[in-house]
């Protein structure tokens, strides 16, 4: 696996949402907010670090805050990127609040995020992909991963990014070199670890 290999995760087994205009608030709907872009919440929290049993409630937060500042939305930027803003606020909020408690079962999330209706041998294949992928996600701090998770998963451009974060795009560009090179790193932490595995298990 590798930055060129993070691609086979990006879809999250959905279909990404077309791209969209900027709109007047005054067109905005909530029920049609929330059905348009349910999914590419969910996917981004648990891609933002939040534990699959708080992801319904993680979303759920996600889009009280929408309902209450849909008024404010003043199109400035697309609806997703605005909604990128506010779920990574509310993953901070989560990992924050979060107890000390074991690790959630990830097989629930690993299904809704790789491709539907693969062979099984390209289903477990993706499985492993986001299995290896989250945990590598896992090494990196929360100002990188939420940088890299813009940039190389969900596909925003830095000027979106800088948007949804609040960042200038200089900063952005800064952030996202030390995560890649943070991504790159832990990746060759895991391949050590593996090939070690491997040759205490010898032939």
């Amino acid at each position: 696996m590798s930055l060129a290999s993070v691609s086979l995760a990006r879809s999250g087994g959905a279909t990404s949402p077309p791209a969209e205009a900027r709109v007047s608030p005054a067109v905005l709907d909530f029920a049609q907010v929330y059905d348009a872009h349910v999914d590419l919440v969910w996917r981004a929290l648990r891609r933002f670090g939040v534990a699959e049993a708080s992801l319904e409630d993680a979303t759920q937060d996600v889009f009280l805050v929408v309902h209450r500042r849909l008024a404010e939305f003043e199109g400035r930027s697309s609806v997703s990127t605005w909604l990128y803003g506010i779920a990574v606020g509310v993953a901070r909020n989560h990992r924050r609040t979060r107890r000390r408690r074991p690790e959630q079962p990830t097989e629930g999330v690993e299904d809704e995020l790789v491709a539907h209706g693969a062979s099984p041998e390209r289903s477990a294949s993706d499985r492993e992909t986001v299995r290896m992928l989250d945990a590598l996600l896992g090494e990196l701090d929360a100002d990188k991963r939420e940088v890299f998770v813009l940039a190389e998963l969900e596909e925003l451009t830095a000027p979106e990014i800088g948007a949804a974060l609040g960042l200038n795009v200089n900063t952005v560009y800064t952030r996202l070199r030390a995560a890649r090179a943070a991504f790159e790193q832990a990746l060759a932490r895991l391949r050590a670890r593996e090939q070690d595995e491997e040759g205490r298990v010898g032939p």
